[in-house]
């Protein structure tokens, strides 16, 4: 478990070095999937997807328990659509953070969030955080 100030202050650190253009590329993904009526839960995930994005550390991505069959096809329709791109966004993060010292941590980070951005339907985000 992480203490809270310690992820507070990377999620500081994240935030500045380019959290906030990976949540925005979830956002836009998000806003795109909920143009269709069928594709909302999709959007759903990705406005989720982009709040986890936003403020990682401290959290999390767990199996959701009771997963229907459902889950399947979702997440081969969103790799399809929208997670193929995600994970370029990923990627291009990771290897520009690696570039400097401080962000080599991010770096790491950014490709760990690679499968949740190809496959997020039947995960859950969950705290991890302590109150030390």
């Amino acid at each position: 478990m992480m203490p809270k100030p310690l992820a507070t202050l990377l999620n500081v650190i994240w935030l500045v070095l380019g959290g906030v253009w990976l949540a925005l590329g979830y956002v836009v993904a998000g806003v795109i999937g909920c143009v269709l009526i069928v594709t909302i839960p999709a959007g759903i995930a990705s406005f989720r997807m982009a709040r986890y994005v936003l403020w990682p550390f401290g959290r999390i991505v767990v199996p959701k328990p009771g997963a229907g069959a459902g889950t399947a096809a979702m997440n081969i329709i969103w790799m399809i659509v929208a997670g193929w791109w995600l994970a370029l966004l990923h990627i291009i993060s990771a290897l520009a953070q690696a570039v400097t010292i401080v962000g080599i941590a991010n770096a790491v980070v950014s490709l760990k969030m690679i499968p949740i951005s190809v496959m997020p339907f039947g995960k859950q985000i969950v705290s991890t955080t302590s109150n030390r």
